[in-house]
């Protein structure tokens, strides 16, 4: 790195920060700019992919084995811990770039595959068997080995959050500077009135990425306009659907992004004093924000009166205990000021009356990350992506049972089946496609036939599902669609805050007629179908009431994954109930054993292992398996040598 001084270093950007477009960088600052930005080396670079996704896969290990082989071999190299790039399936992720060079990225590079990627790579070789892709920075390119733009997972994705996230140093201010960072904050508090933000980012079209969709420079007016001595920022990055990370990844990869979109909304809207809510489930998140923020600080980016500009900004961290009722934005404020997280009705709209009674705008981390590349391209350029009602980009975050699982951002528009077999790869195993669920516990499956629809805001909601925050959960034909509603209920069952009755008591008796349902009757009689028949019937009736009479948005959308498996996987549903089976076998007490006789050589380990007492027969001869004593547990499954038990 440049042999400035850290004093000297920091004079040159913040100078740097002021220089218009048009102007001419002075020699010296652009020898340190693109010195940041790695387009010159004067010795290799080793990047990790250091997110929890990586660390997660061994990257902590691989991260400790890559600095004693330096030390061994007597190399001098420069390692740098980088956030995700998106490619979660491929962790950990090591990144090699030598003087002249491009930078090339290898998969799955566990600690004991450290020695031979970088003998490899010292002797200016490619290990062929683990390289995954190389960025075009213009130096001598590596052969046999595709460009990052040419790479099926990311050639059809458009980059605006995720930008710099697996590519920059997430603590390191100086690099995001260097890629331009804060460039449009100070252009924003130097040449704009608040008004004209707000009306930039109202004619960008961008909308809340936090599940409602609702224009975000319209929110931002209505703060602006409301008059008050002090009025607050909040980011709410308490992301809790099952299958989301998407805020963590981000602010894990580029939290000063996020920080200028806050600083640019803060100055909009009047803001003085602004508050990061993150679960505290997030560690590593939370540790690189507070440094961005410390950083931020020391640059003069935040605190009073900022490059004497009049406008001064405060970001505080405060963390929340997980309570998914908190991601809601009237019970987030209460955990904010030290009261128990519930909702309240609305109006008053937090805009006018929220934080301290103060007007307060919540953006998620998505929303405000965004908020960079509209100051920085304009508002045209952002509304020129995606659909009509739905504009610019946005980010998911792909599970399940897909090839390639991670994070990626695409234009709005994109058609689900794109993401799923173009992007994500299909189906793990070559398996069939059955479903995915989109937008979390609040959202709905989206089936075969609707595979071609385009993502957007309108166009899911009439597909009975929602955007939400950007889960996308993708299932296969060994998933049963009672069992999956039944999770997505318990987990909302349980995150309910109580308040309100139909929510609380609702999703209860919703999660115990499920459960009735995938469990194996204990009194048979002939009117037990019927009564099943009619605990489906009455899911539907409560999960209308539950949509009509909650208190807030959760309650709303909590039976949205009952009402969507019920209306496209009806017949599981009357398979559980009149024939008390589960076609993919993942409803445990509704599987029947049977012992194969031909098969069976009457050793008796499976009678041993069974811990109802089912399975009767003597030595050396069949066994049988007595139906009302066993309890699906499959222990005699694992137990037999000789497969003769089969599962029905």
């Amino acid at each position: 790195m440049n042999n400035l001084s850290k004093a000297g270093m920091q004079q040159k950007l913040t100078n740097f920060l002021f220089l218009k477009k048009d102007e001419l960088v002075p020699v010296e600052t652009q020898s340190l700019v693109e010195e940041l930005q790695r387009k010159e080396l004067n010795k290799p670079v080793i990047f990790v992919g250091a997110g929890t996704c990586g660390l997660g896969a061994g990257a902590g290990k691989t991260l400790l084995r890559i600095k004693e082989y330096l030390s061994q071999h007597q190399i001098d190299a420069e390692v740098i811990e980088v956030g995700c790039i998106g490619l979660c399936s491929a962790e950990p992720l090591v990144d090699i770039q030598l003087p002249g060079f491009n930078r090339i990225s290898y998969q799955n590079i566990t600690e004991n595959k450290v020695a031979e990627i970088l003998d490899a790579a010292f002797a200016c070789e490619v290990n062929q068997a683990n390289a995954l892709m190389q960025f075009p920075q213009g130096k001598t390119a590596w052969e046999n080995v595709q460009s990052i733009r040419e790479h099926s997972f990311f050639k059809p994705q458009q980059r605006l959050v995720l930008a710099n996230c697996g590519i920059i140093n997430p603590v390191s201010i100086e690099e995001y500077i260097a890629f331009d960072g804060y460039r449009s904050f100070l252009s924003v508090i130097q040449e704009y009135k608040p008004i004209e933000i707000c009306d930039l980012i109202e004619k960008s079209g961008l909308r809340g990425r936090g599940g409602g969709g609702f224009p975000s420079g319209k929110k931002w007016k209505f703060a602006h306009f409301t008059e008050a001595e002090q009025k607050y920022l909040i980011c709410n990055a308490d992301e809790g659907d099952p299958g989301a990370f998407m805020d963590r990844a981000v602010i894990e990869g580029d939290p000063h992004r996020l920080l200028e979109g806050m600083a640019i909304a803060a100055y909009a809207i009047g803001a003085s004093v602004a508050y990061v809510y993150i679960r505290a489930e997030y560690p590593l998140a939370i540790k690189r924000l507070k440094i961005a923020i410390e950083e931020a600080t020391r640059y003069g980016i935040l605190g009073d009166n900022i490059f004497n500009s009049g406008f001064g900004l405060h970001i505080k961290v405060k963390m929340g205990a997980g309570a998914f009722v908190c991601g809601e934005e009237t019970a987030l404020i209460h955990s904010i000021e030290g009261k128990r997280g519930m909702p309240r009705p609305r109006p008053p709209f937090p805009a006018v009356s929220g934080l301290f009674g103060k007007p307060t705008v919540i953006n998620n981390v998505e929303t405000l990350s965004n908020v960079r590349s509209i100051l920085e391209h304009g508002c045209d350029w952002f509304a020129s992506i995606g659909t009509a009602t739905s504009k610019g980009t946005k980010v998911f975050a792909l599970s399940g049972k897909v090839a390639l699982t991670g994070l990626v951002e695409i234009p709005m528009g994109t058609s689900i089946r794109d993401v799923i077999f173009t992007i994500a790869g299909g189906i793990l195993n070559q398996k069939k496609f059955k479903a995915v669920q989109i937008g979390g516990p609040s959202g709905g499956c989206i089936t075969e036939q609707n595979l071609d629809i385009k993502i957007d805001y309108e166009s899911l909601i009439a597909a009975g599902a929602m955007m939400g925050s950007g889960g996308l959960v993708v299932m296969d034909e060994e998933t049963c669609m009672v069992d999956l509603a039944k999770y997505f209920m318990d987990f909302i069952q349980r995150e309910s805050c109580g308040k309100c009755i139909p929510c609380r008591e609702g999703t209860r008796r919703m999660l115990e007629i499920l459960e009735s349902i995938t469990k194996k009757p204990i009194h048979a009689d002939r009117y037990e179908p019927l009564e099943r028949i009619k605990s489906v019937m009455q899911l539907e009736r409560l999960g209308k009431v539950i949509k009509e009479t909650s208190l807030c948005g959760l309650g709303q959308t909590a039976p949205n994954p009952v009402l969507s498996t019920l209306k496209w996987f009806r017949d599981e549903y009357e398979e559980h109930i009149f024939d008390r089976k589960c076609r993919a076998g993942v409803c445990t007490e509704l599987r029947v054993f049977k012992i194969n006789v031909d098969a069976c050589t009457g050793c008796m380990v499976c009678a041993k292992k069974c811990p109802s007492n089912a399975i009767i027969g003597a030595k050396k001869t069949p066994h049988f398996i007595v139906e009302d004593k066993c309890i699906a547990c499959g222990a005699c499954v694992e137990a037999c040598k000789f497969d003769a038990i089969e599962i029905f």
